[in-house]
């Protein structure tokens, strides 16, 4: 028994739905996600984006090898995979435009950290590395030169005061539940704990969703 066969037993139903459809949605899913949250997620990690990057190359491939034949049932055929390529391309463009985005504001906050680096992939950390570099050497040259050697750091904590600028956990996010869960709440004047049910759609902080979205028990949406 191979894993295909495991799958199969676990979700018949998912199991049959073509690995391209799949890929959609993930990417769809992957895309919703990032645009909700105010901090970095992890990079998917399970081939997605190497699966996308080949069907797009195979794509533009197509296209190129259907254009200029001039039989009206090609053409057709042609609009409807330029279309479908056209979608791919703006889900992977935003997706990457969404976390670029986030490494720029928040950029010592994650080459800082072992673990934050750990949710880039090997191109944005390279990116983040290098971004980092050209700056301070800017600010260097244009005003913090000037300054004693021990003011030249960008990520100093002295005074129990950090210069790292993070993101905001709490702010709000929307959340679908996938299953029946207790939802522990954190307000400004008080506490408490919400039974949500399966379906559900809950407006909550980033900071008491993150542990049900990373679980499975919700997704953002």
């Amino acid at each position: 028994m191979d894993i295909d066969d495991i799958l199969r037993e676990v979700d018949p139903v998912s199991h049959q739905i073509p690995q391209e459809t799949r890929d959609l949605q993930d990417l769809t899913r992957a895309w919703v996600a990032e645009r909700s949250t105010p901090e970095l997620l992890p990079w998917p990690s399970n081939g997605l984006f190497e699966r996308i990057n080949d069907k797009i190359k195979r794509q533009i491939e197509k296209v190129e090898e259907m254009t200029g034949d001039m039989d009206p049932k090609t053409n057709f055929a042609l609009i409807v995979i330029q279309t479908e390529l056209e979608r791919f391309k703006y889900l992977v463009r935003s997706f990457l435009r969404t976390r670029i985005a986030k490494i720029d504001k928040h950029l010592l906050h994650y080459i800082s950290n072992d673990n934050l680096r750990t949710r880039m992939s090997q191109i944005e950390e390279a990116y983040a590395r290098r971004h980092q570099l050209l700056l301070h050497n800017h600010y260097l040259n244009s005003f913090l030169g000037t300054f004693p050697p021990a003011m030249q750091n960008l990520n100093d904590t002295a005074g129990n005061i950090s210069m790292i600028d993070s993101p905001d956990l709490d702010s709000a996010v929307f959340i679908r539940l996938l299953k029946d869960a207790e939802i522990e709440c954190h307000g400004v004047d008080v506490d408490g704990v919400l039974t949500g049910k399966e379906g559900d759609i809950v407006i909550l902080r980033w900071s008491d969703a993150k542990g049900l979205v990373e679980k499975g028990d919700a997704e953002l949406v």
